[in-house]
């Protein structure tokens, strides 16, 4: 479980592959949507950075502090390395019975969970990889 700014969500354990502290700054992706905070050198991979509240709310800019003191989130996704930038790790839950997501939501979104009287947000982590892929087919930040 993780939380962008006071929303907390969750995604499969088996879906992580570790989570890390934020370095200082990040090399910039030229032309890159602006979900993609940039890239960063992880033990000898490049790991592509995603500021996750602007991927999953375009329209709403984030408010959370920024610096090192954020968390990323790895995504396991075989030999493509996709990090998302959360406020803040909450830990390991075990989350019994996940609920269909609300109509309008984004295909990002997997479903509702409580979790005591927390509600979560589950996301769907081969979608969240989709989003970011078709977020850089578009003609926007295409080169000319």
């Amino acid at each position: 479980m993780f939380r962008l700014e006071k929303d907390r969500y969750a995604l499969p354990l088996s879906a992580i592959r570790e989570v890390v502290v934020t370095p200082e700054k990040f090399s910039r992706v030229p032309r890159a949507p602006p979900s993609v905070r940039g890239i960063m050198n992880l033990r000898g991979r490049v790991v592509t950075v995603v500021e996750l509240a602007v991927l999953l709310r375009p329209d709403q800019p984030p408010k959370g502090p920024e610096g090192p003191a954020r968390k990323i989130v790895l995504l396991d996704r075989g030999r493509r390395e996709l990090g998302l930038l959360v406020t803040e790790v909450d830990g390991i839950e075990a989350i019994e019975k996940v609920g269909p997501a609300p109509p309008k939501a984004p295909p990002t979104v997997k479903g509702l969970a409580r979790l005591g009287a927390l509600a979560v947000t589950v996301l769907e982590p081969e979608a969240l990889d989709a989003a970011v892929a078709a977020s850089f087919s578009n003609p926007k930040f295409q080169r000319s």
